[in-house]
């Protein structure tokens, strides 16, 4: 999930202080090893259910050690009874001041943790997949709040907080910009969350800007969503 839109976000805040999980130290790569042939023979050969239980894994950690957190991306949207088609990695929210200590759980777990180019989350390898641990979500730094909004759902066996539909779909649509604008991969999220969500509030969270008022037009046209009203003029 490109949390951040690619490249073009405006001038963020780095990340939590001191957070330099595996860049060159003794035994931390800076990029995941391959997995050796046998422990790709222990994966599932579904890749759909190969996220799954790598978000399940993920997922089961945190909320053991307690870290606030919730799922977000393409298995959010699968756990709100969305398309089982799985993207390429499992997402998770977590609060910055956080992000080092639910680093340190994953690495303690087995996991291999890496720090990316990108300053807005840090990635982690659970069963050959890639894991996101997202701080900083469609350039607002994820909060409380946003996480006391999260819904506990089953994914598959186990339960977990999801993000609210509303938040999820923010997420996704704030994150368009002129270089990252991928209509066809939301569209179908849109769809299926429509009832779920609130559209006004996503409106107003996204505000003017163009990428974003364009896929609000797109869902308008295809019947997705009701057409904003004009504000009524005083006589």
């Amino acid at each position: 999930m490109a949390g951040d839109g690619g490249g073009t976000a405006p001038a963020r805040r780095a990340g939590p202080p001191g957070l330099r999980l595996a860049a060159g130290g003794a035994g931390r790569p800076a990029h995941p090893p391959p997995r050796t042939p046998q422990e790709r023979e222990q994966l599932p050969r579904d890749r759909n259910q190969a996220i799954l239980e790598a978000a399940k894994q993920v997922g089961a950690l945190l909320k053991r050690k307690g870290h606030p957190f919730a799922l977000a991306g393409s298995v959010a949207v699968y756990a709100h009874g969305g398309s089982e088609n799985l993207q390429h990695d499992a997402d998770f929210c977590v609060l910055p001041e956080d992000a080092r200590a639910v680093a340190a759980t994953l690495r303690e777990n087995g996991l291999t943790v890496y720090e990316p180019p990108e300053d807005w989350l840090i990635k982690a390898t659970c069963f050959d997949q890639d894991i996101d641990v997202i701080f900083v979500l469609a350039h607002q730094p994820v909060s409380r709040e946003m996480l006391g909004r999260a819904e506990e759902l089953p994914v598959d066996s186990v339960r977990m907080p999801v993000l609210a539909p509303t938040d999820l779909l923010w997420s996704l649509i704030a994150a368009f910009s002129e270089h990252h604008c991928d209509f066809g991969a939301v569209l179908p999220i849109a769809r299926a969350l429509r009832e779920k969500v609130d559209w006004e509030r996503v409106r107003r969270a996204c505000g003017d800007d163009p990428m974003p008022a364009s896929f609000f037009f797109l869902l308008e046209r295809m019947n997705v969503i009701a057409p904003r009203r004009a504000p009524r003029e005083r006589s």
